[in-house]
């Protein structure tokens, strides 16, 4: 029988170590079918080999599970700053984007790669197999001209000498591209500043001629203000697409020059589109496509014939669903529930029964060490709901002294065009079995509420997120579930400005901690990346018209507002929010006197893939709470050297 110890929030002794965390741990991207043999393909990220992303095949005759990949290879594309899409498999040939010189190479499973590309500045992404001519068609993001701007187009490479040519160009960028089941007719997204892809997209068919032309252009949706997501044939006279045309981002149906609804419910079936090769459905045939659907931020799946226009929610533990591919009677996808990790699952459509080929992790917690989930939603603004996620402390082994409250973390996710979801997240457990609440905040703008939802960020990013996060914590305290007093906020990229924006403007917060987090938003105009480089327009103001705005909300020109201890994290390779950003404000609050750490990781981009990195930040970010809260650590931690910790 267990008997719980008393001790103070935030120092409860957990299982859930940070070594646990990045050593047993790997995640897993994006998923491929070879539907000549039948077998089934998959990213995994590993933090044990420096963040190395490799291909892994699931032989289904054997149930074989193997590395694809050699060692000194790593399949990831640079294309928009964020990858995706890296790579595609055909008749047992494997092509990938290698991550050192962004080159595509041609695999034969069991062989030595070669390279189809030269070695000069391009990028590569959405690869896809053209057997019919034995060519590779992929986007082609070109960096060579370093004295003008970075040009983005559709390409073919010619698998019998390598010969690259330009197949489309002309708008600012492409993705989502696929050919028809005959070869004949080839499909894509397009889109062009200042929108980004969940904005407004063009869906665009043309035929392709036997030297692999493209003929007979024609825009067929996206001429109106939608985003279109994720364009699949279901054979060669009719396609899907999903669109947010009626403000959610629901199945289409396009043939015979007409586009018709599948099935139009207040939910959402797509996604932002962060990065290239993303997917929520899979065609399986004229009557199953099965789905992943998100209503208020949890995903479920589902089977929908779109003949009848049945929608069948297929019942599991599931909340988190992601990458879902299909073949014959079978949909793989990757998913998790509040207290499983995430899987690459099978789910045979007409038994409807799940197999998980492989779990991310091994570890074996008892689930008495997670915190389950709440879904909250509060008033934030007059009406305007705004929603959460709410994980109370929770670890078997302690209880606080009665009448004490836990501290509570703020999360602000990134994007801010993305979402915080009920899946199980080591890195949030890592907190709530140390006994700190946490709330995982949907604020104003995040994907998975309609269209209109994200819109009304629209001028408002850096005062409507800022408020959300604010109203969180607020509504939390009324409720008596967390200590006024020991209130922090956390968050990385567009997260570590809604943090540095709400520590700037309000007194709420007793401490913070910045991941790679804007400060300057008029050095980021003129820093970030071509996918980015006008996602600001809306979210701000276009610049240089809107540059009162642009310094008003720029934490940076408000340190004199800011009088709580703050933890900067950054990675001295990210090109979206340069270090400057980050060294900036540790600069002013050191001058200032309030109490900074500021700690940086050589060979980090934006976001941290390495192990001893993702280990290092997360006791540093403890330690330093137990600093600012005075509470008594469990966890034998080195503390932070002299020269990253001031004034605390």
């Amino acid at each position: 029988m267990n008997n719980p110890k008393t001790a103070a929030y935030g120092s409860w002794k957990s299982p859930i170590t940070s070594d646990m965390i990045v050593s047993r741990n790997i995640g897993f991207g994006q998923i491929v079918i070879d539907k000549q043999k039948n077998n089934i393909y998959w990213l995994e990220s590993r933090p044990m080999e420096a963040g190395r992303n490799v291909i892994v095949q699931y032989d289904q005759a054997t149930s074989r599970v193997w590395d694809i990949t050699p060692q000194e290879f790593n399949v990831r594309s640079k294309a928009h700053e964020y990858g995706g899409g890296a790579f595609t498999v055909a008749n047992s040939i494997v092509f990938f984007v290698n991550y050192s010189d962004q080159r595509v190479y041609r695999q034969i499973i069991g062989q030595d790669p070669h390279p189809l590309t030269a070695p000069i500045n391009k990028r590569y992404a959405d690869l896809i197999f053209d057997g019919k001519r034995n060519q590779l068609i992929c986007v082609c993001e070109d960096h060579t001209d370093l004295k003008n701007k970075v040009e983005n187009y559709l390409i073919k490479i010619n698998l019998d000498n390598n010969a690259v040519s330009v197949l489309i160009q002309g708008s600012d960028f492409y993705s989502s591209v696929q050919i028809s089941p005959d070869a004949d007719k080839l499909v894509w997204l397009s889109w062009n500043h200042p929108d980004m892809p969940w904005d407004q997209t063009k869906l665009s068919i043309a035929d392709i001629d036997a030297q692999g032309s493209l003929s007979n252009i024609q825009v067929i949706a996206g001429l109106d203000s939608e985003s279109i997501f994720q364009p699949q044939w279901l054979n060669n006279q009719e396609l899907y697409f999903v669109s947010d045309r009626n403000n959610w981002w629901n199945i289409y149906s396009y043939s015979d020059k007409q586009t018709k609804p599948i099935l139009e419910m207040p939910a959402e079936f797509g996604l932002a589109q962060w990065v290239f090769g993303m997917s929520t459905y899979a065609v399986i045939d004229s009557e199953n496509i099965v789905c992943a659907i998100n209503t208020k931020g949890t995903w479920q799946i589902a089977k929908l014939n779109p003949q009848t226009k049945q929608l069948k929610i297929i019942a599991s533990d599931y909340c988190l669903i992601e990458a879902v591919a299909g073949l014959s009677n079978q949909a793989i996808f990757i998913a998790s529930a509040y207290n499983q990790f995430s899987a690459i699952v099978s789910l045979d459509i007409v038994k409807e029964q799940f197999t998980h080929l492989k779990q991310c992790s091994d570890l074996q917690i008892d689930s008495a060490y997670f915190s389950q989930p709440r879904s909250i939603s509060f008033k934030a603004r007059e009406n305007s709901l705004c929603h959460a996620f709410f994980y109370p402390p929770c670890n078997k082994d302690f209880l606080a002294q009665v009448g004490d409250k836990p501290l509570l973390l703020v999360v602000s996710h990134g994007g801010p065009t993305a979402a915080a979801n009920p899946g199980l997240n080591l890195k949030i457990q890592y907190w709530t079995s140390r006994g700190f609440a946490v709330v995982d905040v949907n604020y104003t703008g995040s994907t998975g509420f309609g269209r209109k939802y994200r819109q009304e960020l629209y001028s408002q990013w850096g005062i409507a997120d800022v408020n959300d996060c604010l109203k969180a914590s607020e509504f939390l305290v009324a409720q008596g579930l967390v200590d006024p007093k020991a209130l922090a906020i956390r968050g990385s990229s567009a997260g570590g400005f809604t943090t540095l924006a709400a520590l700037t403007s309000s007194n709420t917060f007793k401490t913070g901690a910045s991941y790679y987090g804007v400060s300057d938003l008029i050095a980021l105009t003129q820093e970030t990346h071509k996918f980015e480089a006008h996602y600001l327009d809306k979210l701000i103001g276009p610049y240089p018209q809107a540059r009162e705005l642009y310094n008003q909300r720029s934490p940076i020109n408000h340190i004199d507002q800011l009088n709580c201890p703050v933890i900067f994290f950054q990675g001295l390779e990210d090109k979206i929010v340069p270090p400057d950003q980050a060294k900036k404000m540790v600069d002013a609050l050191d001058k200032k006197g309030i109490g900074v750490a500021y700690i940086t990781f050589e060979q980090e981009a934006h976001g941290f893939r390495q192990a001893k990195n993702i280990k290092k930040a997360l006791d540093w970010e403890l330690y330093f709470y137990s600093r600012v809260f005075d509470f008594t650590l469990s966890d034998h931690l080195k503390p932070l050297d002299s020269w990253r910790l001031k004034n605390l």
